[in-house]
């Protein structure tokens, strides 16, 4: 089976990578500009590094459990294939050599 349909193409990729880019350095600008003391932007730079590490984390969870269901479907879908092939033979018996 052909998995090349869900790539998606280099412009959206690049416009992916500049948005986290220009939304990165916003935010860190932001934080950098802010008139308050230097504790509270280091906690709030620990803040949006911790928030960019889970965002990465939930993204690859998300994307590595859904994959997962897929091949469990395949799986599944090939033995029902395999089982309606037995059921549907001329002798009635299995396809497997005793």
């Amino acid at each position: 089976m052909n998995e090349n349909f869900n790539q998606h193409t280099p412009m959206w990729i690049n416009f992916s990578y500049f948005s986290f880019a220009v939304a990165l350095g916003m935010t860190a600008a932001g934080i950098i500009f802010s008139e308050i003391d230097i504790w509270v932007k280091a906690y709030l730079a620990m803040g949006l590094v911790m928030l960019l590490q889970t965002t990465v984390n939930l993204t690859k969870t998300l994307r590595d459990n859904a994959e997962a269901k897929r091949l469990i479907r395949k799986v599944e879908d090939a033995k029902t294939e395999k089982l309606l092939l037995d059921i549907n033979r001329p002798d009635g018996g299995s396809a497997i050599a005793e």
